[in-house]
């Protein structure tokens, strides 16, 4: 149907805003993922207490003025363990034929004042998450200032959103195709966490994946999610 035509200044003071160049383009592209992408979310929880306390340990050893170890930095270490385990959420839909990448390259959602961009951290399998956030606030200052070259959001199997830094406990993104499948994180927050004879005071992250239920199925979605949130758990042993 057409969109409704209305004369907001009817009803009171109205001012006009053009939307920026960057959110005319994503925002053609959101609607087509939206609107092709048989999307599915499933939800879920990690215990990141360790894994909170190695990030402060990293930026307490780091030197003055390199960038910090941040959770979404570690959620792309987790995310890169994930992919090398379940392969098929490492690809891409062409046609009737699924694209299974032998690289992982993770895209992050970057808030900039002129709209969201997706720059693309590669080779995250490959690299220590010291590594990986240099190359995020890198990557990150250029989209803010407006010098991100096309090619730095380019080649992601996977993307990374995270809504930790303002709030809300969940929400459901949208797949960035021809991807298959991306990852969102709400805000942690201390939960009492049972542990057979009390309760302890744990720091929860809520995980939202948003997949391609052309590429992939729920069950396969529900186990990729759970070994990402162990990686999370106990990111010594499972991503580093």
């Amino acid at each position: 149907p057409a969109w409704p035509q209305v004369d907001h200044g009817k009803f009171g003071p109205v001012r006009r805003e053009a939307l920026s160049r960057i959110q005319q383009i994503s925002g053609q592209a959101l609607t087509r993922n939206w609107l092709t992408i048989p999307h599915v979310t499933n939800f879920d929880h990690a215990d990141v207490t360790e894994t909170e306390a190695l990030r402060r340990e990293l930026n307490g050893a780091a030197r003055p003025g390199s960038h910090k170890v941040t959770m979404v930095a570690i959620l792309i270490k987790a995310a890169a363990a994930a992919l090398r385990a379940y392969p098929r959420f490492n690809a891409a839909l062409d046609g009737d034929d699924l694209i299974l990448k032998d690289y992982v390259h993770v895209g992050f959602a970057v808030d900039t004042p002129r709209g969201l961009l997706v720059p693309v951290v590669r080779d995250c399998d490959r690299k220590g998450l010291v590594e990986i956030a240099r190359e995020m606030g890198e990557l990150a200052e250029q989209a803010r200032t407006g010098t991100l070259p096309p090619a730095a959001m380019q080649g992601g199997g996977f993307s990374v959103s995270s809504l930790g830094g303002i709030g809300g406990d969940g929400f459901t993104p949208i797949i960035n195709a021809p991807e298959v499948a991306i990852l969102g994180a709400a805000r942690s927050r201390i939960e009492p966490v049972w542990d057979g004879s009390t309760f302890q005071p744990r720091l929860i992250l809520p995980l939202s994946l948003s997949w391609d239920h052309r590429a992939v199925d729920g069950a396969a979605a529900a186990r990729f999610l759970s070994h990402l949130a162990a990686v999370l758990t106990d990111l010594r042993r499972g991503a580093l």
